[in-house]
């Protein structure tokens, strides 16, 4: 039931976004929208930006489903960027009212977890600690972020597939190379 409340609301957002910037949506409008209460709102989300957080990384989840191994990422870093095209609308809005700092955070969590699936995988049967694999994984999740950020800024322009591929040139081997340079 409660994840059915939290798609209602994050549909009503979207929906509202269609018609005004983010910083002019009240709770209110969310929830006459809804057709919910205030209190049930509050039940799931602290505020609007918790509720634009979930949705950015709820919707990213759904992409990378099973996306998140050596063979697949550049498959579902694709789907990440396609995901943020198709919801363009709310991407962009939420891009011009909410700080950069906001805005990277939500993109963080949202690589964060496709990197660090691929290094998961890269690192079986070697001696990396937890601390390296995390620290390798945000390294290249800082990459990626400030190029989807850019992306965005530039009015997402540029091809899809042109921009990943450049990517994934860019990174062809390095994470193993770097798995193996950080092997005790």
């Amino acid at each position: 039931m409660s994840n059915t409340t939290k798609i209602a609301l994050e549909d009503s957002l979207k929906r509202l976004l269609l018609r005004k910037p983010l910083d002019k949506i009240t709770i209110t409008d969310i929830t006459t929208d809804c057709g919910i209460s205030r209190m049930a709102f509050y039940y799931h989300f602290k505020d609007i930006y918790d509720l634009v957080e979930w949705c950015c990384v709820e919707d990213g989840t759904k992409v990378l489903q099973d996306k998140k191994t050596y063979d697949s990422w550049t498959e579902g870093l694709t789907q990440v960027f396609e995901a943020v095209l198709e919801n363009k609308p709310f991407i962009m809005n939420v891009y011009r009212c909410v700080s950069r700092e906001k805005m990277e955070n939500y993109l963080y969590k949202l690589t964060y977890h496709l990197i660090a699936g691929v290094v998961e995988e890269k690192c079986k049967g070697k001696n990396v600690t937890q601390e390296d694999k995390q620290f390798i994984a945000n390294f290249y999740k800082y990459g990626f972020v400030g190029i989807m950020l850019e992306w965005i800024q530039d009015g997402m322009k540029e091809d899809i597939n042109e921009l990943v591929g450049k990517i994934s040139l860019t990174l062809h081997g390095t994470i193993t190379t770097s798995i193996e340079n950080f092997a005790i």
